[in-house]
């Protein structure tokens, strides 16, 4: 049992793996646990699920700084895109740093037949290629390595950005004011089950959004409108909601308030700092960023033979911290990897 900002996990040392998975406080996996008992027993409606998509709504709008009119909600961070990628007109020129995670740039690549297209460019470059496109897409923080983005200078291009913050929203702050579209899943770093993500649509990108995948819970009362035509969608970015997978939202609507109200420089801080401890421990420079990937020979196997939970991300070792990752972790990995490096 460890306990980490006001709140208990059940997390064993040498797990850092948050960046594919993250770990729940026990009262939300309790929660969670407590609706499927529930349902086992019949006790509950579909109605009944509303109150948690509601409370996740606000929350991860809270935690992005939009208004919850402007959030939909859906399972996937690729689905959401869709909204995006199906509405933007023909020909729309997409750029997008090499090796950026599929789930970002796939729903651009499949808009092909109307000509779109999506140019890969190395990472240092993006800022300066910007303005020659219409739209960035791209991860605030990048999956395999951790790399985080220049917003700013993306932000002083102008142009259009679609913004996956999959990876950094729960321990990096971040000004959001200005983008577009920020998409995102709970699953990660906002410690929630898998099927809760959601898509911030600005004001100004309505006119480039479609809710392509409408259906009855995109209504403007989804119990109003569950048969029969005309379209009668929501007003707001409830028009782009999907059919929420409701445990997932019971989860999140009871992680994602607490985080929301965490002091979020303390989080950087301590997820940061663990980090970059385990980098100064290896004679490596710091990186500034949860995720650390380590391109040595034979870490990820003596990590797992240390009983280190992390993961192989393009041929390295990834490891992630989260808040509640401590300097006994760090001890853990630091001392398979020095091993890894005699042997």
């Amino acid at each position: 049992m460890r306990i980490a900002f006001g709140e208990q996990f059940e997390i064993p040392t040498g797990y850092l793996n948050s960046a594919s998975i993250g770990i729940p406080p026990t009262r939300v996996a309790a929660a969670v646990g407590a609706a499927v008992e529930r349902w086992s027993r019949g006790e509950d409606a579909p109605p009944v699920f509303d109150e948690h998509v509601a409370t996740a709504r606000a929350a991860w709008a809270s935690l992005v700084g939009v208004d919850p009119t402007q959030v939909a909600t859906g399972a996937t961070v690729s689905q959401l895109i869709a909204t995006v990628a199906a509405a933007v007109p023909d020909g729309t020129r997409v750029l997008t740093p090499r090796g950026e995670f599929t789930s970002v740039i796939f729903p651009f690549a499949a808009q092909s037949h109307r000509g779109v297209t999506v140019t890969e460019v190395d990472p240092a470059e993006l800022v300066d290629r910007a303005p020659g496109y219409d739209l960035v897409a791209v991860s605030a923080v990048q999956s395999a390595d951790g790399a985080i983005a220049d917003l700013p200078g993306l932000r002083a291009t102008g142009i259009r950005v679609l913004l996956d913050v999959t990876q950094a929203l729960g321990w990096l702050p971040m000004d959001l004011t200005w983008v577009d579209w920020v998409v995102g899943a709970g699953y990660k770093w906002l410690l929630s089950p898998r099927g809760a993500s959601w898509l911030a649509v600005r004001p100004q990108a309505r006119e480039w959004t479609r809710p392509v995948a409408a259906g009855w819970y995109s209504g403007a009362d989804p119990w109003d409108t569950v048969y029969g035509l005309p379209l009668r969608l929501a007003d707001d970015a409830r028009a782009y909601d999907l059919g929420p997978v409701w445990f997932a939202q019971v989860g999140a609507a009871s992680a994602l308030p607490w985080l929301a109200g965490l002091d979020r420089l303390a989080v950087r801080d301590h997820v940061v700092g663990l980090a970059d401890d385990l980098l100064t421990r290896l004679d490596l420079p710091p990186q500034g960023s949860a995720i650390v990937a380590l391109d040595l020979p034979g870490a990820a196997e003596r990590l797992a033979e240390a009983g280190v939970r992390c993961s192989t991300r393009a041929g390295r070792a990834r490891l992630a911290f989260h808040l509640y990752n401590t300097t006994e972790d760090v001890e853990v990995a630091v001392a398979a990897i020095r091993r890894a490096r005699v042997g």
